[in-house]
């Protein structure tokens, strides 16, 4: 029902900078909202930002001051700016994006990507 496509990962050293994308096609609703997820060997899913339609955007601890995600409505895109990155941000990167219903039409959906590797070691 939406397919997100995925892009910027990659192999850096501590200090550089990733640009990540992720966009969105087929049933875009009005009311939705897109994030970035990311999880390391042996360590849980985190969550590291999301943004709304409504324009709200929130971050976790570890990546405020260096990471801004930004939203192009138009292309139902998102991106995520990531500076000074720390061997610690090391990880697979993955979007989601989640359609909130209208009424009782049923609960919120959420759709994944397939996920973008980011290293950042010396």
């Amino acid at each position: 029902q939406v397919q997100l496509v995925e892009s910027g990962g990659g192999l850096v050293q501590p200090g550089e900078s990733l640009r990540l994308s992720c966009v969105a096609t087929g049933s875009i609703f009005t009311v939705n909202a897109m994030s970035w997820y990311r999880q390391a060997p042996g360590k849980q899913r985190e969550l590291v930002a999301f943004t709304t339609s409504g324009g709200s955007i929130n971050y976790a601890d570890s990546v405020k001051g260096r990471f801004t995600i930004s939203r192009d409505n138009a292309k139902n895109a998102v991106i995520l700016q990531m500076n000074s990155l720390n061997p610690e941000d090391t990880a697979v990167y993955t979007c989601k994006f989640t359609n909130f219903r209208r009424g009782y039409g049923g609960p919120p959906e959420d759709f994944w990507g397939q996920g973008t590797q980011v290293t950042v070691s010396s």
